[in-house]
């Protein structure tokens, strides 16, 4: 196993804000999403003409899309229904004229909003944390209105760039700030006037129809499978994996998902997005931290390296020490029955590429890049490589790697 370490620079060109403004990727902003530049250096080092791609954890289809720019076909995996939804909508093609038709249904459908209270909230708890009363009645106002023209979000129809826009536009009028890895709050929420948010909404959906304009050479598809399990994909062959899975570092996709998930109506109740994220790797959400108390292993052949790091955690003098270490097990053995079942699902001699961080509890480092790649001694993989990314914005020590393999039957 070889460890390479190149310029541990913070490297933003590496992370989600070199993806702001590149057209699709930019459509909505989830924190952890990785850099479209990373995907394509390796793209370019590991594929030829004809390979397809896997990503195992779909995310906001960041993969996908780069695949289908530079002309290769590839296959997602995602168990978020938002997000299948949404990285399906990003990987498609448009016509023009469909486009421009969808334009002035849409200028119309805006010419017609009565702003009155009584329409349809989401049960999110506190939401006027997250939004003025009188923002949430104009936002109410709109979606109702949406609907009424569009019908609600549904498959990849091209009506669904409108709930694109609209999900944008609820995290843009919101009190979320993303000055840092996670989301926080403002301290106040903000009161938009109608004319206002009218016109931030237009200007963000004729952003992403001029986006959409732009053809795909390649073609992805985000697919709803479980990543610990993938049985039902067993007869896909794949040349290349890229993949980023969730950190070990209580970091939960859910509640930065959960604003745009209620209000296009994949979420209905919190018990729903606790059980969502308690099924992901390393999700720690509501029930999926308490369930962590009755978790018990199933793999009793891990690396040496997380038993020995699980036990210090669980020896810190704080309450919620024992939950830590049974949050950090469970990642590693969710993550090493993965690789297992994705084994079967690549050819001989298929490259693999982990994009993982390190994480601390309680000063105790968990070093994932170490711990994933003699997992994947174990299972078979060969040729393990972990090359340093970057240094994350985030505690001192912390930092991003790839982990680089074969898989040789």
């Amino acid at each position: 196993m070889q460890t390479e370490l190149f310029d541990t620079a913070k490297r933003a060109d590496y992370t989600f804000k070199y993806n702001t403004k590149l057209g699709r990727h930019g459509w909505l902003r989830l924190t952890p999403a990785y850099s479209v530049k990373l995907v394509e250096e390796i793209i370019k080092t590991d594929c030829k003409k004809g390979d397809v791609i896997l990503d195992p954890f779909s995310g906001t289809a960041t993969t996908g899309l780069v695949a289908s720019e530079m002309g290769f076909s590839s296959v997602l995996y995602e168990i978020n229904p938002f997000l299948i939804w949404l990285g399906n909508i990003k990987c498609r093609n448009y016509y023009v004229m469909e486009l421009e038709s969808l334009q002035k249904q849409f200028n119309q459908c805006l010419e017609n909003i009565v702003v009155s209270g009584g329409f349809w909230l989401p049960p999110i708890h506190n939401i006027e944390r997250w939004w003025h009363s009188d923002t949430l009645i104009i936002l109410a106002s709109i979606r109702n209105r949406l609907v009424e023209t569009f019908g609600e979000p549904e498959g990849t129809h091209y009506h669904n760039l409108v709930w694109v826009a609209f999900s944008r536009l609820i995290i843009e009028t919101s009190s979320a700030a993303f000055n840092h890895i996670s989301m926080s709050f403002k301290e106040d929420t903000v009161q938009y006037g109608f004319t206002q948010i009218k016109s931030l909404l237009q200007t963000i959906f004729s952003n992403i129809l001029l986006s959409a304009r732009t053809q795909l050479s390649g073609n992805a598809k985000v697919i709803y499978t479980d990543s610990k399990i993938m049985e039902i994909n067993k007869k896909e062959c794949f040349d290349t994996v890229i993949t980023s899975p969730p950190y070990p570092n209580r970091i939960s996709y859910i509640r930065e998902l959960r604003p745009y998930m209620y209000w296009v109506k994949f979420l209905k109740n919190g018990s729903d997005a606790g059980a969502l994220d308690w099924e992901t790797i390393g999700g720690t959400w509501g029930v999926a931290t308490s369930n962590l108390k009755s978790w018990m292993p199933t793999n009793i052949n891990l690396p040496a390296q997380l038993y020995e790091v699980c036990d210090k955690i669980s020896r810190c003098e704080d309450k919620n020490a024992e939950t830590m270490s049974k949050y950090v097990h469970k990642y590693f053995d969710n993550i090493y029955f993965h690789l297992l079942n994705m084994s079967v699902l690549l050819k001989c001699k298929a490259k693999v590429n982990y994009i993982v961080g390190n994480s601390s509890f309680y000063g105790h480092f968990v070093e994932t890049q170490d711990i994933i790649a003699e997992c994947m001694k174990q299972i078979g993989y060969t040729i393990i490589a972990i090359n340093t990314i970057r240094r994350r914005n985030t505690k001192k020590g912390l930092l991003e790697y790839n982990i680089r393999a074969c898989f040789n039957h």
